[in-house]
């Protein structure tokens, strides 16, 4: 796929990670767009990977409509799509390379028992030195840094208990868990920048510090407010959120950009999405994005 302009500062990536469990909705427009807009403003890379390494959840073909929606909304990434179902040998790499380092250990725990914790896992497991099969793996989380900068929220401080929880990187049933895949592919695609949703604001601390323990530079993170029908119901595809694909573009990319506090102006309100976008890279702003965690949208129910 060609890219949507020239990149003339390749010192900036950055990445749109949709899962193909579910067609694109409103909100990860939203994403999509903000990701966008942030690395096209700086003349940078904008890349798509697709968040397949929970493989009985993805939907065959889904893939496919991501990235025809993408095309459909003006949305044109540089380079190859990276899939992370192609990096399993990868990932077993970094797993043995922790494993080596006595970062990781066996866990046994049940989510039954972890429930009766209070929810949070409690590190019980760590000292046991567990070997049977069928076991989730954790990484310690001694030292997890809770404070970081957001570029939209600034400074934040996210609570030790959830910082600092040993958290699954490899399930029981053998796949590899997010929150060691997500730093994988960041690290291996030279991502400089982070821009998402504020639902995965919580999670940066655990991810940075995963990047320092695998000695890799830490990227940028900015939290993009949540699409919401009403107070922290989000828009999400286990919400069944509708698929914007069969939408008028030009309508959804003004709700889109208008959400993110770039409204086009009058006289591009019926202009294509291009035309959109193109005002759009050259006005945007990340201070003029709202500084709300979620914000109801239900005019898109």
């Amino acid at each position: 796929m060609p890219a949507s302009m020239p990149i003339v500062n390749p010192a900036y990536i950055g990445r749109f990670a949709p899962s193909p469990s579910g067609p694109l909705h409103f909100g990860s427009l939203i994403a999509a767009v903000g990701s966008y807009l942030q690395a096209k403003s700086q003349h940078g890379q904008w890349l798509v990977r697709m968040e397949d390494i929970d493989t009985p959840r993805m939907v065959p073909g889904i893939d496919s409509d991501i990235l025809r929606t993408l095309e459909q909304f003006g949305l044109l990434w540089d380079g190859e799509v990276l899939y992370q179902s192609q990096r399993l040998q990868r990932y077993n790499e970094i797993f043995n390379q922790l494993q080596r380092q006595q970062l990781i250990y066996a866990c046994q725990c049940s989510r039954k028992q972890i429930s009766a914790m209070g929810g949070t896992y409690d590190n019980r497991c760590g000292a046991l030195q567990l070997t049977a099969d069928n076991l989730a793996w954790r990484l310690r989380s001694d030292n997890v840094n809770t404070h970081f900068t957001d570029l939209l929220f600034g400074p934040q401080q996210i609570t030790t208990q959830l910082a600092q929880e040993d958290y699954i990187i490899k399930r029981r049933d053998g796949f590899f868990a997010y929150q060691l895949v997500v730093v994988a592919d960041d690290i291996d695609q030279g991502i400089t920048e982070v821009i998402r949703g504020a639902d995965l604001l919580p999670m940066t601390p655990r991810q940075q510090a995963l990047c320092r323990l695998l000695s890799a530079p830490l990227p940028r993170y900015g939290h993009l407010p949540l699409a919401v029908l009403q107070p922290g119901f989000k828009l999400s595809k286990q919400n069944h959120a509708a698929a914007i694909s069969q939408w008028p573009e030009t309508r959804v990319m003004r709700k889109v950009l208008s959400f993110l506090g770039h409204p086009p102006p009058a006289e591009l309100e019926q202009a294509p999405v291009t035309e959109q976008l193109s005002w759009a890279i050259t006005n945007w702003q990340l201070a003029k994005v709202p500084l709300q965690m979620e914000i109801s949208s239900t005019e898109f129910r």
